[in-house]
């Protein structure tokens, strides 16, 4: 039976239409097996919390994605299905996120009886750099960073509406921001506590104090780039070197497309003595 042209245009609809899904299929079996390359090669359940949808948008209006309850949940119960003697890798590529949901992730590695290794190939933020704290051993690529986890009071640092009140008369002060000073009082005490919790009895308590002081009190701002060395001064167990494996894991998670992407090269490695015909 021939084919008439509505058909072709059909098949050929249906066959665009499913391709996404089909990628999407490729790109999700690729990474299961190359998490359990890595869980074999290191002995150890490898744990990826990774925010790749930077620059999503829908209908023009760009979002992000954070470290939330729901990842809070998926992250437990992986710990939960780990056996006490079995490590634990934890890979974190992250802006940062909801407080509550870093803590509880922070809490269970740390208190996991075997090794945890928090592995961050790019960069881990904020409530990523509390999850990291919490690990026994920090492995970060030598251009990797992490950062403060001073906390944010809606578009504002919380050291910063703290100092209103030490700057100027209560009288000249509004309430609201009476009320936010206070709240962001409170929320800094929360996250240095957690912070020393977290550290101890890994990290000596005076010494967990001065390190968790240093990055809850805002003294840079909430970008500010914690690099390798900085962290080694600091006192942490920091390994400026990290697998191979878990750069081309990144290449699986890739960011979505765009029209005119923002950076190209040649997807080559160069040997040292490559040069142009």
């Amino acid at each position: 039976m021939e084919m008439t042209l509505s058909s072709i245009v059909w098949i050929l609809f249906l066959f665009l239409a499913l391709m996404p899904v089909l990628n999407q299929r490729r790109l999700v079996s690729s990474r299961l097996a190359l998490i359990r390359k890595i869980e074999q090669k290191r002995n150890s359940r490898v744990i990826t919390l990774l925010h790749r949808q930077e620059a999503l948008s829908f209908l023009g209006i760009p979002f992000r994605r954070f470290i939330d309850v729901e990842d809070a949940e998926r992250v437990l119960r992986a710990i939960r299905m780990t056996p006490d003697e079995m490590p634990i890798d934890i890979i974190l590529h992250t802006p940062g996120g909801l407080v509550l949901a870093a803590e509880q992730i922070a809490r269970a590695l740390k208190n996991h009886p075997a090794k945890v290794t928090a592995i961050v190939p790019h960069y881990a933020m904020s409530g990523g750099t509390l999850i990291a704290l919490a690990a026994d051993e920090i492995m970060l690529d030598e251009n990797a960073i992490l950062g403060p986890v001073d906390p944010q009071i809606g578009q504002y640092p919380a050291n910063s509406i703290m100092r209103v009140l030490k700057d100027k008369p209560i009288s000249e002060i509004d309430d609201e921001t009476i009320i936010l000073a206070d709240i962001a009082a409170k929320a800094t005490r929360q996250v240095y506590e957690t912070a020393v919790e977290i550290l101890t009895p890994r990290v000596e308590l005076e010494k967990a104090k001065n390190l968790a002081r240093i990055l809850s009190e805002g003294r840079w701002t909430h970008d500010f780039a914690l690099v390798c060395s900085t962290l080694t001064q600091m006192g942490l167990n920091v390994n400026c070197e990290i697998p191979q494996e878990i750069y081309l894991l990144m290449n699986l998670y890739p960011q979505p497309n765009r029209q005119v992407p923002s950076v190209e090269y040649i997807p080559i490695p160069y040997r040292h003595d490559h040069h142009a015909e």
